[in-house]
């Protein structure tokens, strides 16, 4: 992706901590001038093109896997391969992370695969997003450490506006970050990793003075709530 237009910069961008359900919640943001933030929850697919679509959005930064590992041509055959190369970079990284191709995220991986596709017929770029990931390079807890804890840290990072509530829900919270990973990325301040050929994951860089935390498990729990890391 290139650099953005002046009129990419006036437009929002869009974070969304998609639910591998439509029945679960889904976080939705949208990110306006400097770090203000909009959010609600949203559910099935029609919700969220009807809320993203009319805004036209310049990015929308979508916590999903987007794409499958080279040589798989479908997620209901078993067997290899599970990784892509953006997933290799991941764990290089000491970023803990659960294959696109284990039990419920495929589930989450066929929805936002298929999201993917609906935006880009509208003419929407979407990119894949990792909140948990980029919590940990930007020294920020993950929602696993509790909704207030990352809220309160969002706050302190310069977020204003639907974080402050302090009602918010941790989908909303990630959807948050999500959204400041497309800002980050249309500034070129981003670390792209994997093969564009196959299929990127982009995470915010770190700030000079964050010191990126120790690896960690993942918080999701698949087992109940398909959902992205």
């Amino acid at each position: 992706m290139g650099p953005p237009s002046v009129a990419d910069a006036r437009r929002p961008i869009v974070g969304l901590d998609l639910a591998g359900s439509p029945h679960r919640r889904t976080g939705f943001c949208t990110l306006g001038p400097g770090l203000s933030t909009r959010t609600s929850v949203l559910g099935d697919d029609a919700a969220i093109l009807e809320a993203v679509v009319p805004i036209r959005p310049a990015i929308v930064a979508i916590d999903a896997p987007l794409s499958l590992p080279r040589g798989r041509r479908s997620l209901d055959i078993p067997g290899p391969p599970h990784f892509r190369a953006c997933d290799r970079d991941l764990r290089a990284l000491g970023i803990r992370f659960f294959p696109v191709t284990l039990g419920p995220m495929r589930l989450l991986t066929r929805r936002g695969m298929a999201l993917a596709a609906r935006l880009a017929t509208a003419e929407i770029p979407a990119i894949e997003a990792y909140p948990g990931g980029a919590q940990d390079l930007l020294g920020l807890p993950r929602k696993g450490a509790g909704s207030e804890a990352l809220r309160r840290a969002l706050v302190g990072f310069g977020f204003s506006g639907a974080v402050e509530r302090p009602d918010i829900t941790h989908d909303e919270l990630d959807a948050i970050v999500c959204a400041y990973t497309g800002r980050e990325h249309l500034a070129g301040r981003t670390l792209v990793l994997g093969d564009p050929s196959e299929g990127t994951l982009v995470l915010p860089r770190p700030r000079a003075a964050t010191r990126r935390p120790s690896p960690r498990r993942a918080d999701r729990t698949p087992t109940r709530r398909p959902r992205r890391r």
